[in-house]
């Protein structure tokens, strides 16, 4: 954190929240839950790169552990010892984005504003987390998103710029960052979803 700081110290009002977001989704992962990932443009594609930093290696190899290989081999002997070498362990996250076929097939079908609404619908149970990603915090996909996701009993973690929008009045925590232009916010978004996937990976796997 204080590395983080020194390099954006813009970011000091949002150290708390910040951190928050690192344990509460640590600790969803260490109850087996998951996380849910909504956002539009370049927050879609954020969405993307946070999943994969934590669904493979980001600052840590992950080997698998030698108790890993063995139940592994346990299930199916004839898994080979060179792809149980080459694989990494990994933390479930699913970039709601990415369903393109849902998500056209739904917008088509019923109504565009519910594409991630119906995606946590049908993926989501309590004990998961939805990071909501939104500039404005107003996004009306990503708000209906967090209401249906709060209805299901999932905590809902948004990444916003300074006013934190509706998302603000729906989410357990926002973290805000003080900015209120569109790619400004996005720059800064960027370090912070950096550190909390590289804390939460230190809090799995070693080096």
């Amino acid at each position: 954190m204080n590395e983080l700081l020194e390099r954006y110290p813009m970011l000091i009002g949002c150290k708390s929240d910040i951190e928050k977001t690192v344990n509460t989704v640590a600790d969803a992962f260490r109850r087996g839950g998951k996380l849910l990932l909504a956002g539009n443009g370049g927050s879609a594609a954020d969405c993307d790169h946070i999943v994969g930093e934590l669904m493979k290696g980001f600052v840590r190899k992950r080997m698998l552990t030698d108790e890993k290989k063995a139940e592994m081999k346990l299930n199916f002997p004839d898994i080979s010892d060179s792809v149980l070498n080459r694989l990494q362990g990994g933390l479930p996250a699913i970039s709601l984005p990415s369903v393109t076929a849902l998500n056209t097939a739904y917008a088509n079908d019923c109504d565009p504003e519910l594409v991630y609404a119906q995606s946590v619908m049908a993926l989501g149970k309590k004990g998961d987390i939805l990071l909501a990603i939104s500039t404005s915090g107003n996004a009306r996909n990503v708000c209906a998103a967090a209401t249906v996701a709060k209805a299901l009993g999932l905590t809902v973690i948004a990444l916003s710029g300074a006013s934190g929008g509706r998302l603000s009045g729906i989410a357990d925590i926002t973290v805000r960052v003080p900015e209120d232009e569109t790619y400004k916010i996005q720059e800064l978004h960027l370090p912070v979803y950096h550190y909390i996937c590289k804390e939460i990976e230190s809090m799995f796997f070693d080096e």
